[in-house]
């Protein structure tokens, strides 16, 4: 569904480091998979790689993304926008910077279906209501109307998930989604792509630095460091018998009731 093959990224600010350096790894369709590493690890940058936000100007690229066998990398800008949002979404970290605090959230959550498809007003609206219901929106009729500033963080990454699922696409890329979340409000937005996956068929590439939380929600694990792969395997595998000496580091980083109690 998803192979990533000798990924390298840099920027031309800085010629003489990679910020992605030689990562490669398969994706099968259906499947969740954990890219997890600490802040500057590469995750991010690989993210934006397969989704080609990375600015072109900018950055220096060479490997090969194939989606569906589809060339991502070097795909010109038309074939790239038939893509992005339709076979392809993305949920950032920080709703608030992603969405326009000058408009609805109901136009926000349609906009896929606007420039992909040729439904009428009412057939978006109506496809944009279910998605924000299976994203277990509260009254999706009253927040269709509201704008981004009258609701509470947890409510706007679950308007984020809506806008992202509603067009059906086959692959989900989910950037450190919940970090900013409460401990409480964090679980629930896990469940939720778990169902996701688990009812739509949605294959979710999910980026985060904590080993913990990914443990819960992925099959399979892919550990950064430095740009590169360091270590992967199933999440049970990697959390319980971690063999790289920096996934070690990571999980014993992991805060525990014991070490809380010290």
């Amino acid at each position: 569904m998803l192979d990533v093959v000798d990924l390298r990224v840099r920027y031309l600010s800085r010629p003489d480091k990679y910020a992605v350096d030689g990562v490669s790894f398969h994706m099968d369709r259906g499947e969740i998979l954990g890219l997890v590493g600490e802040s500057g690890s590469g995750k991010s940058v690989t993210a934006m790689a397969i989704s080609a936000l990375l600015p072109r100007r900018k950055t220096e690229c060479s490997g090969s993304i194939l989606l569906d066998g589809k060339e991502m990398l070097n795909a010109d800008r038309e074939a790239v926008r038939r893509i992005q949002g339709k076979e392809l979404s993305v949920v950032f970290q920080e709703p608030m910077t992603s969405l326009d605090p000058v408009m609805r959230i109901g136009p926000q959550v349609e906009e896929s279906l606007r420039i992909h498809t040729k439904m009428t007003a009412a057939e978006r609206r109506a496809a944009a209501l279910q998605a924000m219901a299976e994203a277990e929106l509260p009254d999706p009729e009253w927040i269709y109307r509201k704008y981004p500033h009258e609701l509470s963080g947890g409510m706007l990454q679950r308007v984020m998930i809506a806008a992202a699922i509603v067009s059906e696409p086959k692959l989900l890329l989910a950037d450190e989604p919940t970090t900013a979340l409460d401990v409480t409000i964090q679980a629930q937005i896990l469940e939720l792509l778990k169902k996701i996956n688990r009812e739509r068929g949605t294959t979710i590439l999910f980026i985060s630095h904590n080993l913990n939380v990914v443990r819960k929600l992925c099959s399979r694990v892919a550990v950064m460091h430095k740009g590169k792969i360091v270590e992967t395997g199933t999440a049970e595998g990697v959390f319980y018998h971690p063999q790289d000496p920096y996934t070690q580091r990571l999980i014993a980083a992991i805060p525990t009731r014991e070490k809380h109690l010290r």
